[in-house]
């Protein structure tokens, strides 16, 4: 083979190496780009599955709220029930005072009269004793 010939195998040999080079150097770059999408797609997976665990921890709060709130209506409810019943109850004690009292101012109006009663009685028996001594004098 001439000179020219091993120039010519050698360049071509020069420029596969460099090819196959530059083949290996641009397989290396979409191995290192599928690389980093393998990461970004793991990332935004765990960013979801996050995300999807506070959704279902707001859920459940939402829930424990809900049943607070429904627990303190019935217990607003109850409470008014018992103060209704207590005003019910309040407004029968003061008629039933209100009727001791009356029942009272009866029993005295009674008491009153029979003690004017039983004074005109003693009125009536010291006259009756003031003329029997009279008579035996």
């Amino acid at each position: 083979m001439n000179e020219r010939g091993k120039d010519d195998v050698v360049r071509a040999e020069a420029k596969d190496r460099t090819g196959a080079e530059l083949a290996r150097n641009e397989a290396e770059q979409f191995r290192r780009l599928a690389e980093e999408g393998r990461e970004a797609r793991d990332h935004h997976r765990d960013a979801l599955e996050i995300v999807r665990q506070e959704r279902e921890r707001l859920r459940e709060t939402a829930e424990t709220a809900r049943i607070a709130s429904e627990e303190a209506r019935m217990a607003a409810e109850s409470a008014r029930t018992a103060s209704e019943e207590a005003r019910v109850a309040t407004e029968a004690a003061r008629h039933a005072v209100v009727d001791a009292v009356r029942a009272t101012t009866d029993a005295l109006k009674v008491s009153l009269e029979q003690m004017r009663v039983v004074e005109e009685m003693r009125r009536t028996l010291r006259e009756i004793g003031d003329v029997n001594k009279l008579d035996a004098n």
